[in-house]
């Protein structure tokens, strides 16, 4: 799969980061949109709120599903991108630019260590069944 960025890290649950500083760009992996088809909604937090690794903190309506985002770092919600709920065909045109979802202030920008490279994230949705 050559759609994934190589200076990204990415979850099991399907979330890219690109880290800046001490932010982080976070949104869903083509392989996620993919699966969800056509997606019409999407639910993004508030900026100012707060969430801890793994924690869930949106969600995105598909024609086939509901399906939860979560978080892969922890920290202060200081942007979201008010753009996607109106123009949702982002995540199927530009999934790793335009349709980033929220940007993160990190408390602990170690926690980045423990994701995946794009190399094994790759291996790992190889890995998944159909």
């Amino acid at each position: 799969m050559s759609n994934i960025p190589e200076d990204l890290h990415y979850s099991k649950d399907h979330e890219w980061i690109r880290v800046e500083g001490d932010v982080g760009t976070i949104g869903i992996t083509a392989y996620a949109q993919g699966k969800l088809v056509d997606i019409v909604f999407v639910e993004l937090p508030r900026v100012g709120e707060t969430f801890e690794a793994h924690q869930m903190f949106g969600t995105v309506e598909s024609v086939k599903a509901t399906s939860e985002v979560y978080i892969p770092v922890s920290g202060e919600i200081v942007e979201i991108n008010e753009t996607l709920p109106d123009d949702t065909e982002k995540f199927k045109t530009d999934p790793y630019g335009e349709a980033w979802m929220i940007k993160v202030r990190m408390k602990d920008a170690g926690e980045v260590n423990a994701l995946l490279s794009a190399a094994e994230y790759e291996d790992f949705i190889k890995s998944l069944p159909e």
